[in-house]
């Protein structure tokens, strides 16, 4: 069990994972569904850590449908539904849905009729303890913008006024904070209550969407907000969600600073790469002399941004800072990391190396938003 007071968040505990889909199909589209759900499943059931799927109606309204599926574990599902083969995948769906809701919950008990009392949901050398959070959800995009553009797009990105951060009764924006890493912009945000009503009430403000269409004519890949295809394909892309996220039980000192880090991985080792930054992020939160108060990556593909509170400058530890510290986790993370593609070739166990990946990796602050309380 997490220590009293921790904040701790992950999608590497172990435990299956059950998806539940909501959708509201448009009147006269069942059959078009029913197509694009048969041919969906026949590309998923070959995905490693698919367990199965269940397409469900509403005995109410004929219009609601539900579809379930169960994965051995998270990242499997997460490295699914983030790829390009889901994107084209679901693309037959999109014409007959007016209305989806994804929800994921990892299966921490169950019972059936052989073993009616509550066991674990997870292999039986892993407990599966509840996460401890504060009703906060954390999200992330990121995109490219056209090489040349980048102190255009920065500008433009840091000058609009900040949206109403109460959303309704139960949900409230907390932060904004968006970076950039060369033509690379990464906006994260923290929600109180329902991240996709949130996120539904900034796209709405007048000034997000003006920002948005400032922005249109230099991002690399185009999109067209005002048709929902479109800005429905542009935002799956663009999505990188949060795997783990860890709070120190220490108090909060005085003076923490947000920065953000990008890890460009290896093909295929993304997820690893997230995983590995998570089990450090844990292991900073029990040192008590770690800079490293609170942590966040973020993961999609190839793509890994650790989102981090310190206290002091970056290059004060920068061991720490990077997530490096313990024996041989330099040299895990050079297993992991795409070296070339963030400036660093040779061994991160050198001095020179370490501070050069350092200085590649931060990123460049625009903007950091928290709503007065």
């Amino acid at each position: 069990m997490a220590p009293s007071g921790r904040i701790s968040q992950s999608v590497f505990d172990g435990s299956r994972l059950r998806v539940i889909l909501l959708l509201d199909l448009y009147e006269g589209a069942q059959q078009q569904f029913l197509d694009a759900y048969e041919l969906m499943c026949q590309q998923v059931a070959s995905v490693p850590g698919h367990i199965s799927d269940q397409l469900c109606q509403s005995i109410e309204n004929p219009s609601q449908w539900l579809i379930t599926s169960e994965w051995e574990s998270a990242p499997p599902f997460l490295a699914w539904v983030n790829s390009e083969e889901h994107v084209e995948t679901v693309k037959p769906m999109h014409s007959c849905v007016r209305d989806t809701r994804s929800m994921r919950y990892s299966i921490l008990r169950e019972t059936n009729a052989d073993q009616p009392v509550s066991r674990t949901a997870a292999p039986a050398d892993v407990r599966v303890e509840p996460r401890v959070g504060e009703g906060v959800a954390r999200h992330a995009l990121t995109f490219t913008v056209k090489p040349g553009s980048e102190s255009k797009v920065a500008e433009i990105l840091a000058g609009y006024e900040s949206p109403e951060a109460q959303v309704d009764e139960t949900t409230r924006l907390r932060r904004t904070s968006l970076f950039m890493h060369g033509n690379r912009v990464v906006r994260a945000v923290e929600v109180e209550g329902d991240l996709l009503v949130a996120l539904r009430h900034v796209a709405r403000q007048p000034q997000v969407r003006a920002v948005e269409e400032a922005i249109n004519p230099y991002l690399e890949q185009d999109r067209d907000l005002t048709d929902p295809e479109s800005a429905r394909v542009f935002f799956t892309r663009a999505a990188l969600p949060a795997v783990h996220h860890v709070v120190s039980d220490r108090p909060a000192p005085a003076g923490l600073r947000r920065h953000a880090l990008y890890y460009p991985a290896k093909e295929g080792q993304g997820m690893a790469l997230a995983q590995l930054l998570s089990h450090q992020d844990r292991a900073a939160a029990d040192d008590p002399d770690s800079p490293v108060h609170s942590s966040t990556v973020f993961q999609r593909d190839n793509i890994v941004v650790r989102l981090v509170d310190v206290t002091g400058e970056l290059d004060l530890d920068p061991v720490a800072s990077l997530g490096l510290k313990g024996p041989g986790k330099a040299a895990e993370l050079e297993r992991l990391l795409d070296g070339p593609a963030i400036g660093v070739e040779g061994s991160l166990e050198t001095e020179r190396n370490i501070n050069r990946l350092l200085s590649h990796a931060d990123m460049l602050p625009v903007t950091d938003r928290s709503a007065h309380s």
